[in-house]
This record gives structure tokens, C-alpha cells and sequence, in this order.
């Protein structure tokens, strides 16, 4: 592990491993090639959320890919989170073009400059797929948020990832259940299982996200009661649990929780911040 200006840089041990490998079997070539445009792509990201006042923790690289991890204070905007997903395709858009330029320039042609710009097409498209924890996936998930409950959107992004996930996999595996003459699509297969295993993770991880999302929400209020921007209404009803009303909030909305009686008439109004924090009180 190196630390440089404060981020992070790691090597997953099988991708170390791979690497070993590529050099016995002559590929090491093409997969250090990978390396660097997946962390150029990685780059991206780090830079982009640099720009917009985002800490960066660290740049990890795994056996299929990299990830560039970020620190949420609440400051996360689902515009922020966009940009700094497109940050990292947009490298390979950048590297795709310098490459074809080259070529028009006479500056470099030949087999390997069709396999960097092929190499950086696929990663690109792949990371676009609206599959967490891909960049299409992060994007998906951004915009969803700005429509549904933040809880919802993820119960059901992350839902929708672990089957994308399976689709993948039954796709490569395609040839042996249809018993056909087809070789299995080994990568598709590979990158479906780790896909798939993320976004089981992920799910699982849910809980912890969204309290992180809840503790995050003072930034928020001070933005709104700068901008004097309206509060969302939400309506409950006295005996309605605190986690059922926090699982209506919205990534960029600020919330006034109505309490209405059976008669329909409201007997109180607090803002969010008291739901949070009886909430918090209740679970210690």
C-alpha cells in the first residue's frame, strides 16, 4: 500500500497474482496496458471528486477493474456523484481520441494501438452498464434518488444489480445449459461472479449506508435554511414507527413531519432533525 497526498494506493492480491502469471504466460504486455488505463480511468474519478471538494480515500485495484473510494460527509449531491462518474469513462473517451490522432498523425499504428483503443472502448462500455458498483450503475442510482426515498432507491437499485448480476452469468454459462458447441464465456463469467458477490455485499450493507445517510443530514438543513428553500411535508400519524417515517426521506429534500390524529387534524409539526435524533436515542 502507498500513500500519496493523502489517498491510498493498493493492489488486490490476485490482481498481483494475475500479473506474476501474465509474465509466464507472455501476456504481461496487454494486461500492464489494462493496468494503466483502468487507473488513468480510476484518475478520473479522484480528480474529478478532488474538484468538487470531495476527500478521497484511496484508489484500490481489483482483479477486474479498479475503484476509486470517496468519502461522504453529506456533501454528495446526486449532480456531484454523476460528474465524478462520468469523470472516469470520459478518460477513455480522451484516450480513445489521442490515440486516433496519432494514427491520423502517423505517429503510431499497428496491432497494439487497435488493442489500447479497443481495451479503452470495452472499459468504458462496461463500466456504463446500469449495474452497481459500475459507473452506470452509480449514475442510475443518482438519478433515482432525486425522485424516490433514499432507502427505496437503494433496496431497489442494488436489488436490480444482483439480478443484472445473474443475467451475466446465465449468459455466459449459455452454451453448457443449452448444451451447444459454444465455448462458456469465461471473462463475462468472471466479472458476472464479482458483480454479482459486490452486490450482495452491498445489499447487505444497506443498513449501514443509510444511518450514514441519516447522521450526514445537518449539512443539509444548514443549506436549506441558507437558501430559505420549502421543506417537503411528510404526514404520519402518532404511533407510526421512526424508521418507517426515515425511510421516506430524500436525498436532497429537507423534511417537516406533520402529526395528524384520527380526526385529520394536526397535533404537531417537527422537523427532521428531532425524528433523527429521538431515533438515534431509541436504538442506544
Amino acid at each position: 500500500m502507498i500513500n500519496v497526498m493523502g489517498v491510498q494506493l493498493s493492489m488486490h492480491p490476485v490482481f498481483v497474482l494475475l500479473m506474476m502469471l501474465s509474465v509466464a504466460t507472455g501476456q504481461f504486455i496487454e494486461l500492464i496496458t489494462l493496468f494503466v488505463i483502468v487507473f488513468i480511468h480510476e484518475l478520473g474519478h479522484a480528480s474529478a471528486a478532488a474538484l468538487l471538494g470531495i476527500q478521497v480515500r484511496s484508489i484500490q485495484m481489483l482483479p477486474f477493474g479498479g475503484v476509486a473510494v470517496i468519502e461522504d460527509r453529506g456533501d454528495l449531491t446526486a449532480a456531484k456523484e454523476i460528474l465524478i462518474s462520468l469523470a472516469g469513462p470520459l478518460q477513455n473517451v480522451i484516450m480513445m481520441g489521442a490515440a486516433v490522432g496519432m494514427l491520423s498523425l502517423h505517429w503510431w499504428d499497428g496491432e497494439f494501438l487497435i488493442y489500447f483503443i479497443q481495451a479503452n472502448v470495452i472499459i468504458a462500455l462496461f463500466n456504463l452498464l446500469p449495474i452497481l458498483p459500475l459507473d452506470g450503475g452509480k449514475i442510475a442510482q443518482a438519478l433515482i434518488s432525486l425522485f424516490l426515498p433514499y432507502y427505496k432507491t437503494l433496496v431497489i437499485t442494488y436489488r436490480l444489480s444482483i439480478v443484472a448480476s445473474i443475467v451475466m452469468i446465465i449468459i455466459s454459462l449459455s452454451p453448457l445449459i443449452m448444451k451447444e458447441t459454444g465455448k462458456i464465456e469465461l471473462n463475462i463469467l468472471l466479472m458476472g461472479c464479482f458483480l454479482l458477490y459486490s452486490g450482495i455485499e452491498d445489499y447487505r450493507n444497506i443498513p449501514y449506508r443509510f444511518v450514514r445517510f441519516l447522521v450526514n443530514r445537518d449539512k443539509l438543513f444548514a443549506y436549506h435554511l441558507s437558501s430559505a428553500s420549502l421543506a417537503q411535508p411528510i404526514i404520519s400519524i402518532p404511533a407510526k414507527p421512526l424508521d418507517t417515517i426515515l425511510r421516506l426521506f430524500k436525498r436532497e429534500k429537507y423534511h417537516m413531519i406533520y402529526v395528524m390524529n384520527a380526526k385529520g387534524k394536526i397535533i404537531g409539526v417537527l422537523p427532521e432533525q428531532r425524528i433523527i435524533e429521538s431515533y438515534f436515542e431509541k436504538k442506544g
